[in-house]
């Protein structure tokens, strides 16, 4: 599509204009020392480049959809979780906190921007049912079971997102891979917005991953991760795969299951199941490349995007 094209030229040609201001304002990642130590020659690394994404994606967006109500929920559910994190990001980076925003901030921002989708979304008479995948079933939640249930689906998806971005071009590829899948399913649910703005993040991040491929010369930070996990979510939302969006997404549900899973386990039993979590940590301790863990995640993301498809042509 047009779209991805645009988009992708737009990411090329901020990014060299991007990184060296971001690396002059002296915005680079910090390094973890628990994490693994062959990631610590990364420390400086200039990070926040999930605004050469998200500014693709808008520019490419505002030139391509129609200001349909679809067109809104999409770019608040994506803008809206950047910029919480960008403020975590600026926070990290400029007030020297490793943590960046509270959780108990992030998390306010998170559900801040999850109501407003939601207000959206009744303002437009979005149906509240959901479909089951691999079958005909869909339950009618009614609004006051739908839209809680939309609001932690948006939590869930955009942290389980944050937790995939820890290597090198890892959570750009598998957002591409989701995204396209995404795209073909707007197409055939008839969600023109919705397919423009897939097609248009697929684009962005692809141009995002010219820079952020091994070895990166930037970071997404959590504003990149946050806006495509919120957008991820978005656009399930409008086609009404949001059960389906597990399996297209699976890689991001693997990520964040293994961090429960590790925190559960510790706590419990004062035992790690993982050498170290989220799970690509684990494959790194093993003593795979850090090119090897991505390029396996991301054949992962292509296997599951590819079943995603496949259910929803059945559906």
């Amino acid at each position: 599509m047009l779209t991805l094209g645009v988009s992708f030229l737009l990411a090329v040609i901020v990014g060299p204009l991007l990184i060296p201001v971001l690396r002059r304002l002296k915005f680079g990642q910090q390094i973890r020392n628990d994490g693994p130590q062959g990631h610590l020659k990364k420390a400086g690394t200039p990070t926040m480049g999930g605004t050469i994404i998200l500014l693709a994606l808008s520019l490419a967006f505002l030139k391509f959809a129609d200001r349909s109500p679809e067109y809104y929920v999409l770019l608040v559910a994506c803008l809206g979780y950047g910029l919480v994190g960008f403020l975590d990001d600026y926070i990290k980076i400029v007030f020297k906190r490793s943590l960046g925003l509270t959780a108990k901030q992030k998390l306010f921002g998170q559900l801040l921007f999850g109501i407003v989708v939601c207000i959206l979304l009744a303002n437009n008479g979005h149906e509240t049912y959901i479909s089951v995948p691999l079958t005909n079933i869909t339950l009618d939640l009614a609004w006051w079971l739908y839209y809680p249930f939309i609001v932690i689906m948006m939590l869930g998806f955009s942290n389980a997102v944050n937790f995939t971005d820890g290597l090198d071009g890892l959570l750009a590829g598998t957002s591409a891979i989701a995204f396209g899948a995404l795209t073909v399913i707007s197409l055939l649910h008839t969600e023109p917005e919705a397919a423009i703005f897939s097609a248009a993040m697929v684009g962005a991040v692809l141009g995002f991953l010219v820079f952020n491929a091994h070895p990166a010369k930037v970071f997404m930070g959590d504003t990149g991760s946050l806006g495509i996990g919120g957008g991820l979510a978005a656009v399930a939302i409008i086609t009404k795969t949001e059960l389906l969006l597990v399996l297209i997404g699976g890689v991001f549900v693997i990520e964040i299951l293994s961090v429960v899973i590790q925190v559960i386990s510790f706590k419990t039993r004062g035992k790690r199941v993982f050498k170290m979590s989220p799970i690509h940590h684990h494959y790194e301790l093993l003593g795979w490349s850090e090119w090897r863990v991505v390029i396996t995640f991301w054949v992962v993301g292509l296997v599951l995007a590819g079943l995603g498809l496949y259910i929803n042509e059945g559906l």
